[in-house]
């Protein structure tokens, strides 16, 4: 019998789900960084600035950024590491991936780029100094399992931030639902013409772990001094863990 997982609030089977996803970053991908300003308010720029701010990134360091998009992060980490550093700007969606690339030329970087799956990753072992990945993990398939691919690819004594939606503290819970379940879909529908994808979008976050269980999962993948830090009344939040072998 086949396995199942969760797309959103269905239940699928888990050979179905990363080819589901595809579909709906093939069909946002031309309208995704407009969509983030409108349904974030412009907030997640604040998110990712705090990301970018908090590592403690050297000049010449390695940097891998998973299911990176539309390049924010990327873009971030190559002006930190300098010219002799290396940012890799990766994701599994080729259209998403190559709307960050061009994005990056137009602001003067040439990065490696790679398609390719988390689950799998095709580095070799304590290769970076930091890996990032950005309202990515909850889209994939086998947490876990990439949870641990992020753990090899670390140097001893490398970094993982994870930042991703969250669970939002209760007293907002109610409003926050409602914005949602119902002005998010009516924002895709009159900006990306894809109501459903962002119905979709709407319903992963509820079914992404809350901050504690993300956390013992990465212990549980090998992360040490693991701890997170919760914005915007924990709409989304930010794990950070360490590989200290």
């Amino acid at each position: 019998m086949s396995k199942q997982t969760h797309f959103g609030y269905q239940t699928i089977d888990e050979s179905q789900k990363a080819g589901k996803v595809a579909d709906v970053f093939h069909s946002v991908a031309q309208k995704y960084d407009i969509m983030n300003d409108i349904m974030s308010v412009g907030l997640h720029r604040v998110w990712k600035s705090f990301t970018l701010n908090t590592a403690k990134v050297r000049l010449g360091a390695k940097v891998l950024d998973i299911a990176g998009g539309t390049g924010d992060l990327a873009l971030g980490w190559a002006k930190r590491v300098g010219a002799d550093g290396e940012v890799w700007l990766t994701d599994i969606n080729s259209s998403m991936l190559t709307v960050g690339r061009d994005r990056l030329l137009n602001e003067g970087k040439i990065l490696p780029v790679a398609q390719c799956d988390a689950e799998c990753l095709p580095f070799p072992d304590g290769y970076f100094d930091l890996v990032s990945v950005a309202f990515g993990l909850r889209n994939m398939t086998h947490k876990e399992a990439a949870l641990k691919e992020m753990f090899r690819v670390l140097k001893p004594g490398g970094q993982l931030l994870v930042l991703e939606f969250s669970k939002v503290y209760e007293p907002l819970r109610g409003l926050y639902d409602f914005y949602s379940f119902k002005c998010l879909p009516l924002f895709g529908k009159i900006v990306a013409n894809d109501a459903e994808s962002y119905q979709y979008l709407a319903e992963s976050i509820r079914m992404h772990p809350d901050q504690e269980t993300l956390r013992k999962m990465m212990m549980d993948a090998g992360f040490s001094k693991v701890d997170y830090h919760n914005m915007s009344a924990g709409v989304v939040a930010l794990h950070k863990g360490f590989r200290i072998e």
